[in-house]
Order: structure tokens, then C-alpha cells, then sequence
């Protein structure tokens, strides 16, 4: 799963220093604030060893591509991706086979009704 929408970016739209909590805050879908917040936490628990972890994500990651989400929809739709890929996969499946019902629904209305076409589809089989 390499697509620029899975990788992780510094966002320096909305960053504050190099946009890596933004860029993470991006990745995860988690508000901004409490990445901040929780990098600000780590400094005294990891006795500022975040610190230079910080400044060397930001030198490592590339800038966020500028159109890298259509709409606000896409941005949740790939967050939740790549919290859950396995849970996106099975809401897409769980689509997939409504949408194949429907129109196996659609298919047996219009052929029940349709003799010449029953007649033709059995030819074919």
C-alpha cells in the first residue's frame, strides 16, 4: 500500500515549526492540538530525546503534496484506511455485494419481464 495518500507528509500548511505533528495529525485523523500536545508530553517523559527526534522527522519527511485530497470526504476516507485497512476492505466488500444484489435484482425484474431476452440469454449458456 504505497500511494502518496498512505505515506506520511510534514503538513506545512498548517504547521506551527516544520509541520511533522501537523503531518501526523493529517496521517492519523487525530485534531492537530492533541498532537501537539502529546509531542509537548513526550519531551519530559523521553528527557528531550523527542526533541532531536522531532527535528530529524521534519529534515526526513516530504512536504504534503498541495491537491493531494479532493474533498474533506476522501481525506477521512484515506485516514481511516490507513488506521483500519482491514475494516475499509470489508466496508467495501459489504458495497460491493449490495450493489451486485441490487442488480441481480434489476436483471431478474427486467428478464422476467422480457421473454425474447430470457429466450436469448439461455441460448447463450
Amino acid at each position: 500500500m504505497n500511494t502518496p495518500r498512505t505515506t506520511l507528509y510534514r503538513d506545512k500548511v498548517n504547521a506551527k515549526v516544520f509541520g511533522v505533528c501537523a503531518g501526523i495529525s493529517d496521517y492519523t485523523g487525530v485534531n492537530a492540538a492533541w498532537v501537539r500536545l502529546g509531542a509537548l508530553v513526550l519531551i519530559p517523559i523521553t528527557t528531550g530525546a523527542s526533541i532531536p527526534a522531532y527535528f530529524l522527522a521534519g529534515m526526513l519527511l516530504n512536504k504534503k503534496p498541495q491537491h493531494l485530497y479532493v474533498e474533506k470526504e476522501e481525506q477521512k476516507y484515506w485516514q481511516g484506511v490507513r488506521q483500519n485497512p482491514q475494516r475499509t476492505a470489508r466496508e467495501i466488500r459489504s458495497r460491493m455485494r449490495d450493489v451486485d444484489r441490487r442488480l441481480a435484482n434489476v436483471e431478474a425484474h427486467y428478464v422476467s419481464s422480457n421473454p425474447r431476452l430470457t429466450a436469448e440469454i439461455d441460448r447463450l449458456r
